[in-house]
């Protein structure tokens, strides 16, 4: 018994000694495998694509990662970097079930794949699927081999080296932002840009096959060339994912349903440039986000470049849609024709700064509605004027007498502002733009003067539509935000109230570019909006702001070259209008009313409240905005001595008919309130109410001794009442000479009280060219003496 159980104890130990021997030649095996690896990891280390000068593209995208515009690398390669979380779930579940569903587990070659690889080779004679898992995809991307054994066996030593150096989310992230997609395309990201014109992000269950089978035969089945080769590989994955039950049933039918549609486009060109403006300021930044609207940004550089064809070549234009509620550009157009050499097409004239003719006005009106010196219908003086030397013309020359303020805002009318900026202060207004962000260039050593009234400084468009912006924003003004990281910046320029007021003095009907929109927006509501023209007409402007949205618009020539006829309601109004049209009629809304601003009736031509005033001082009743009820009253204009009101008291004699002058010798007896007109709106106003008709006539006893301190200004050439006629057998009159004695300073001539225009001192005037009917023709000096003849024409033919 004991002699036969030694046998099996021999036989127990040769077994186990031969186990021993097995996993000791299989550990030194492993130990020489593993030496020799780490030794070829340090003779042969990887190459990452930084160190092969592999740098991504930079592109520029939309608010929603809709692209803008694309720069290429130093290559020309369109590659822009990308994370598995800024992928679609729905393009990484098709990657991994078509190209390596276990490649979270194995260490970078799959041997179970590699066999099953090798025997359909073998019993095929052909390639029916591939051993080569994702991180082997990536070696070969980074060490391109040569498509033999040895090849093989070198591209699966570099997916062991990048297994063992990287994680498993770095070497997918490695795949998505360099597999190859066709053409100079790599990368998914640049992949969905050029081909699908969205971010990987916004992948469709059918657009993530079409991407995840790409790159296997990335120039065979190119989905801009080979439409029907894709979809027949595309359909191949998508029905994988359904076997897999990755994907629903209705998910996989309807992915299947989707047609190929795609396109290869690689460098869109929306809003360049403002593209080409991050890119320089951000050029190590592959990718800038914007707060671009693509849609409005299509529509708007479209109705731009149709619009400019009907200017001359070298003209151009610029627009900026702002988002009121956070200041966000949403279309950004700095050019007509990007890249046109005669339209100056690389020239932003966002930027550019440009005098900014009237379109100042609202601001200095809103200041001085803050500064209590005007409400919404004080009376300003429309006529030839001097301020400090400073002698405001309107645009067209003619002057209207009377005007409000609204009035006067409204009709753009220059002399009116300078009235008002006088009375401002243009240290004032230059300061409060400058802290709200509209920092108003002068010429070399210049103050702030009046002329800022009219354009005498230097804005961009980009300012001018964040200065706007307060008008729909409670009188916030701000920067405009060009990317989502952008702070908000904003100062405040004008009180709710003040800003409200202008908005509405500003609303109105805009002037139809057209009979197809005149018609197709009939109902469109009341738009606030402000024009304004810049000297010798090289600059037309046109900017609107509602509750919602501000837009500016500039035309002219990016060389600052006048342009005839360039005005703000000929060239910019109808282009507004257009671009108006593509907004929704509720973003065109206006700002609620604030709870400090009413309306209530005052009176001129003292412009304070009616209820403040009593017998013959209310002549003129208007209804007007007032800020926290403040009615202040009328200006004084350059003709009134300080301190001096036009509300006048008169001495009278016992019987109230005659005035009294200082120097007379007949007693006073009464006193009484006359409330007159400024001076220098005599030539326009009808004749009960000018100060010869107003003021009881001095008693004779005064003789003729007058109050006034000037003298009196003398019309000669023309008799009161007369009538006019051609001399026989002539069709026309003669000329009227016509003569100003007692006159200071210039003439200002009108006739009907329209301007006609001035001469210095003892020069004649000429009437001519008159029609049949009553005329009346007034010469004012200076000093604001009047004189006027009523007359009459006959016999014309």
């Amino acid at each position: 018994m004991m002699r036969a159980a030694q046998p099996v104890r021999r036989n127990g130990t040769r077994k186990r000694k031969s186990a021993s021997r097995l996993l000791l030649a299989l550990g030194c095996a492993l130990l020489f495998w593993s030496a020799l690896f780490v030794v070829a990891d340090v003779l042969f280390p990887l190459q990452m694509p930084q160190e092969q000068g592999r740098r991504f593209a930079q592109v520029v995208v939309d608010a929603r990662g809709q692209p803008l515009r694309a720069f290429p690398d130093q290559d020309g390669v369109w590659r822009y970097p990308v994370t598995p979380e800024q992928v679609s779930p729905r393009y990484l579940q098709a990657l991994m079930s078509y190209e390596d569903r276990w490649f979270y587990y194995h260490p970078g070659v799959n041997p179970l794949a590699l066999v099953r690889a090798f025997g359909q080779w073998i019993y095929h004679r052909e390639t029916i699927s591939g051993g080569s898992t994702l991180t082997m995809q990536v070696a070969r991307i980074l060490h391109p081999h040569s498509r033999t054994l040895p090849g093989k066996l070198y591209q699966m030593f570099r997916a062991l080296q990048l297994e063992a150096h990287f994680s498993k989310e770095e070497i997918l992230t490695l795949y998505l932002n360099y597999a190859p997609f066709g053409g100079a395309v790599e990368g998914v990201q640049a992949a969905s840009y050029t081909y699908l014109g969205k971010p990987a992000a916004q992948l469709t269950h059918a657009e993530a096959a079409l991407l995840a089978v790409l790159p296997q035969r990335p120039s065979a089945l190119r989905p801009d060339r080979y439409p029907q080769r894709a979809r027949l590989a595309r359909d191949k994955v998508i029905q994988r994912m359904r076997t897999f039950a990755l994907w629903s049933q209705q998910e996989t039918r309807e992915a299947m349903q989707e047609p190929v549609s795609a396109l290869f486009n690689p460098h869109p060109m929306l809003a360049p440039l403002l593209a080409r403006r991050l890119s320089q300021a951000f050029p190590e930044q592959a990718l800038i986000q914007t707060n671009i609207d693509s849609a409005q940004q299509t529509a708007a550089q479209g109705l731009v470049a149709d619009y400019i064809r009907q200017f001359p070549e070298q003209t151009s234009a610029a627009v900026l849609v702002v988002d009121n509620a956070t200041l966000a550009v949403r279309a950004y157009v700095g050019t007509a024709e990007f890249g046109s050499e005669e339209r100056a097409g690389h020239v932003d004239m966002v930027q550019a700064v440009r005098s900014p003719g009237s379109t100042l006005k609202p601001f200095l009106y809103g200041m001085a509605v803050d500064e209590g010196l005007i409400h919404s219908e004080s009376l300003l003086t429309d006529a030839p004027l001097a301020f400090a030397g400073y002698r405001p013309l309107n645009f067209d020359s003619g002057f209207s007498g009377p005007v409000s303020v609204s009035d006067a805002l409204r009709r753009s009318l220059n002399v009116p502002a300078v009235q008002v900026l006088d009375a401002l202060g243009p240290e004032l207004l230059y300061a409060r733009l400058a802290n709200a962000g509209t920092a108003l260039r002068l010429p070399a050593g210049a103050r702030p003067n009046l002329s800022l009234a009219l354009g005498g400084s230097g804005a961009s468009l980009e300012e001018l539509a964040g200065a706007y912006a307060a008008l729909g924003r409670q009188g916030m003004a701000g920067r405009p935000r060009l990317q989502p990281d952008d702070p908000l910046l904003e100062r405040r320029l004008l009180s709710a109230g003040a800003a409200w007021i202008i908005q509405d003095a500003l609303r109105m009907p805009l002037e139809r570019s057209n009979n197809l929109y005149r018609q197709s927006r009939a109902w469109m509501p009341k738009i606030a909006y402000k024009t304004g023209t810049s000297f010798g007409f090289r600059d037309a402007w046109a900017l609107a702001s509602t509750a919602s949205v501000t837009v500016a618009v500039w035309v002219g020539r990016p060389d600052g070259t006048a342009l005839p006829h360039n005005t703000g309601r000929f060239s910019a109004v109808p282009l507004l209008d257009r671009l108006l049209h593509l907004m929704p009629v509720e973003s065109l809304q206006p700002s609620p009313q604030p709870a400090n601003v009413r309306q209530a009736p005052i009176c001129w031509p003292l412009g304070t409240q009616q209820q403040l005033q009593s017998g013959d001082a209310c002549q003129q009743v208007h209804h007007a905005w007032l800020l926290d009820e403040a009615a202040p009253p009328t200006l004084r204009d350059p003709f009134q001595s300080i301190g001096e009101s036009l509300s006048v008291a008169v001495n009278l004699d016992a019987s109230g008919q005659y005035r009294i002058t200082p120097h007379c010798s007949e007693p006073k007896v009464s006193q009484r309130q006359v409330t007159l007109w400024p001076q220098s709106l005599e030539p326009w106003l009808p004749k009960r109410r000018q100060r010869d008709n107003m003021l009881p006539p001095i008693h004779p006893a005064c003789g003729a001794e007058s109050d006034q301190q000037i003298g009196v200004l003398v019309m000669e050439g023309i008799r009161p009442g007369s009538t006019l006629t051609p001399l026989p057998g002539e069709g026309g009159l003669p000329e009227v000479k016509l003569k100003a004695d007692g006159a200071q300073g210039e003439n200002h001539w009108f006739l009907d009280g329209v301007w006609l225009g001035s001469v210095e001192p003892g020069q004649e005037w000429t009437l001519a060219s008159l029609n049949n009917g009553p005329h009346v023709v007034s010469v004012m000096d200076q000093a604001g003496k009047t004189a006027r003849v009523a007359f009459r024409v006959a016999g014309v033919k």
